[in-house]
């Protein structure tokens, strides 16, 4: 889920939209005739990680409904299969929505093992709306520039002038996108992996999806079971509370997870200096909030920028070194040149993220219906903040143009599915981004899938990156199409053991500040564990 996966806001009275009618069978059951697609040109982009990278592009309709209509066009990646015999196209989906995924497809065939890669075409795109496809969006270039206003309004003054700010983003995308907004749904994109499919000359498609991608996979298998061969689903989103419900469980979890990486600080107390009860090193985190409030760090980070910063934490623990010893630095050494360089690394938006946040805001206020009273939003908010502090309200603006948008709202489709060949499900039991509830879910909802668990895991996105166990069940699956079964009535089909945390780093003084942006282009990759490519992939960091 592109920058902050999944970032969706309270729970309350829906608003009434478009119903979306998904067929059961056959597949495209009542869709008008597709257009003829023209062959797919395929030309070299290697990069030096990934050098048999090929790039193309795809026209397809902006409404699939008209086939004659205008067309828009996707931005495809591809790593061609090396093995004599070929399982067939693999795509691959980053999350979001706004996610790109051109990336993903050198990531994932690196990341395979080689005999498993060589026997599929590894196919990543940028979803409808997304980086290199064009059209791309940009509603309101800069939205994130800072120092924003503190996400925890202060009075009514406040509020309003919070609220006008998402009324603006959400005018200024109906303005610029009128044409566009209807047709920038999860339904629509969905049928745009069926375009692929066809411009491939495939039967069938293997998908491989994380996060939002997880209901993208979903939507197309309800949409076109007959044409699934494999597909893997990491990290899922639960799909009975599409957009809207979902948040509440998010604004709790990743509370929690902020209070699990403040005890492990708390327990490396020999390094970072804070303090060894978790408590109190919370309550430091909170007083460091406030004195932002007054005094933004470098001039940039005030307390919606620290949350943006620390939000990543929730997703990756990886990053809890880093974080903790900007952290560290700001308390005990009144020093707040890592803290802006740790904003600068992990929340500072670019135009990719602009992006991203355009088509983010464009499919989730779409795909579902939000209340239209910012009343239910003030309550919901400060019911979940009471209990749940460290993200509630800044989720909530970065949802709120939902509650003014220009396009009515589709009704989420009914997932559930018989058709397809078995499904494997993996998820960690601690994901903040989609709770554990979302994989049990979807596991009950498609008959015959496997559901395969990191037990103790709080990473979102576990496949791919470190966890052998994990790795070993996703490449036996798409090698052979197996998938691990239970005993007896055991809903959880197989489960491995977490990775240990990260050890931590020393407070050194700060470098220069280099700002990464290694998840925003294709091909982009650091020089650091597969957690950390992974994650800046999967657009976890800004």
């Amino acid at each position: 889920m592109t920058p902050r996966a999944g970032m969706l806001i309270a729970a309350g009275a829906l608003v009434a939209g478009t119903v979306t009618v998904l067929p059961a069978a056959p597949a495209g059951a009542g869709e008008p005739t597709p257009r003829p697609l023209s062959p797919l040109a395929w030309t070299d982009c290697a990069t030096q990680a990934y050098t048999r990278l090929q790039c193309a592009t795809l026209k397809v309709p902006l409404n699939h409904d008209d086939p004659a209509g205008r067309m828009i066009t996707l931005a495809l990646t591809r790593v061609p299969h090396t093995a004599k015999t070929s399982q067939g196209p693999l795509l691959v989906n980053p999350g979001g929505p706004g996610g790109s995924g051109r990336a993903m497809a050198g990531y994932v065939a690196a990341s395979l093992p080689p005999k498993v890669a060589a026997e599929y075409d590894v196919i990543g795109f940028d979803p409808r709306g997304v980086g290199k496809s064009e059209p791309a969006l940009d509603c309101e270039p800069g939205h994130f520039a800072p120092v924003r206003a503190d996400s925890v309004p202060k009075g009514a003054a406040a509020e309003r002038t919070a609220v006008a700010r998402a009324q603006s983003f959400a005018r200024a995308c109906g303005e610029k996108y009128a044409d566009l907004l209807p047709y920038i749904d999860t339904v629509s994109t969905a049928r745009d992996l069926d375009a692929i499919r066809r411009a491939v000359g495939a039967q069938k498609i293997n998908y491989l999806g994380y996060s939002y991608g997880t209901y993208l996979g979903a939507v197309y298998a309800r949409l076109y079971p007959d044409r699934v061969r494999r597909m893997a689903l990491d990290s899922v989103v639960n799909p009975h509370g599409v957009w809207y419900e979902d948040n509440i469980a998010q604004d709790y979890a990743f509370d929690t997870r902020h209070k699990a990486f403040m005890a492990w600080v708390a327990r490396q107390n020999a390094v970072y200096r804070l303090g060894t009860d978790p408590a109190a090193v919370e309550a430091a985190w909170y007083r460091m909030r406030d004195r932002l409030r007054t005094a933004p760090a470098g001039g940039k980070v005030g307390p919606a920028e620290l949350e943006d910063t620390f939000l990543p934490g929730g997703y990756y623990n990886g990053y809890w070194p880093r974080l903790a010893s900007a952290f560290a630095a700001y308390v005990n050494d009144a020093d707040p040149v890592p803290l802006k360089q740790a904003y600068e690394r992990y929340g500072e938006a670019d135009a990719a993220a602009d992006n991203g946040y355009s088509v983010y805001t464009s499919v989730q206020c779409r795909d579902a219906g939000w209340p239209r009273d910012w009343n239910v939003w003030r309550k919901d908010s400060w019911d979940t903040h009471a209990k749940a502090p460290f993200s509630t309200w800044n989720n909530a603006w970065y949802n709120a143009p939902c509650a003014f948008w220009p396009v009515d709202s589709l009704t989420p489709p009914d997932v559930t599915n018989d058709q397809v060949p078995p499904v494997l499900i993996l998820q960690a039991t601690d994901d903040a981004a989609t709770p554990y509830e979302g994989g049990v879910a979807l596991h009950r909802l498609m008959r015959g899938s496997s559901l395969v668990v990191e037990e103790g895991g709080g990473n979102h996105g576990v496949t791919l990156g470190g966890n052998d166990c994990l790795d070993e069940h996703l490449a036996a699956y798409l090698a052979t199409g197996k998938v691990p079964r239970g005993e007896g009535d055991a809903e959880v089909d197989a489960v491995c053991a977490t990775l240990p945390d990260p050890e931590p780093e020393p407070v050194t003084p700060a470098a220069p500040s280099t700002p990464e942006k290694s998840g925003k282009r294709a091909g982009a990759v650091r020089a650091e564990p597969a957690g950390i490519a992974l994650h800046g992939l999967l657009g976890h960091v800004r």
